[in-house]
C-alpha cells in the first residue's frame, strides 16, 4: 500500500490516496478514477513529498513508531472539520449494511456480480484491503472506529 500526496490542477486543492502501488496510481488516472474530493476534477497529479528514509536493516529503535497524536488546544477549525466527518460517516452508515468479518468476501461476492451491489462496512484486516485494492475493488478506511451492531447500548 502507498499513500500519495494529490492535487488538482484548476483549483489546487490537496488531498491523500492510497494505492496498491504507483503503477495502480497510473492505472487508475489513465481510466479516469482518481478525482479530486473538493472540486470533482480529474485533471489530478502526484504533489512533491519528501521521502520516507527506512532505516538500515542493522539499526533498532529504541521504542516503536506510533501514529501521530496531538495535545493542547484544538484549533476551531480543526475541531470542525472532525465534527463534520464524524456527521458524515454516521450519515454514510445509515445508508450502508453492516457485514461484519464478511467485508472482504462480501466485497469481492459484489465486484465480480455474484450478489447484489450494495454499500457495505466491516472488519477487515490490512492485508485484505491491500488485497482487494490490488484486484481493483474500491475501499476505504472509515475515519472513526465503528462499533458491531450488536455491541452497541
Amino acid at each position: 500500500m502507498i499513500v500519495f500526496d494529490l492535487v488538482c490542477a484548476p483549483l489546487g486543492h490537496r488531498f491523500e490516496g492510497w494505492f496498491a502501488s504507483s503503477d495502480d496510481f497510473a492505472a487508475q488516472q489513465d481510466r479516469g478514477l482518481v478525482s479530486c474530493p473538493q472540486c470533482d476534477s480529474t485533471q489530478v497529479s502526484k504533489a512533491p513529498m519528501a521521502p520516507a528514509v527506512a532505516r538500515k536493516g542493522n539499526q533498532r529503535s529504541e521504542t516503536p513508531a506510533v501514529p501521530a497524536v496531538m495535545s493542547g488546544p484544538v484549533p476551531q477549525e480543526i475541531q470542525q472539520v472532525i465534527a463534520r466527518l464524524a456527521t458524515m460517516q454516521a450519515e454514510a452508515l445509515k445508508v450502508s449494511t453492516w457485514v461484519g468479518a464478511d467485508f472482504a468476501e462480501q466485497s469481492r461476492e459484489m465486484h465480480y456480480g455474484e450478489r447484489e451491489v450494495e454499500t457495505i462496512h466491516g472488519q477487515a484486516t490490512l492485508d485484505d484491503a491491500k488485497a482487494l485494492l490490488e484486484e481493483g475493488i474500491a475501499v476505504m478506511p472509515l475515519p472513526f472506529p465503528v462499533a458491531p451492531p450488536d455491541e452497541l447500548n
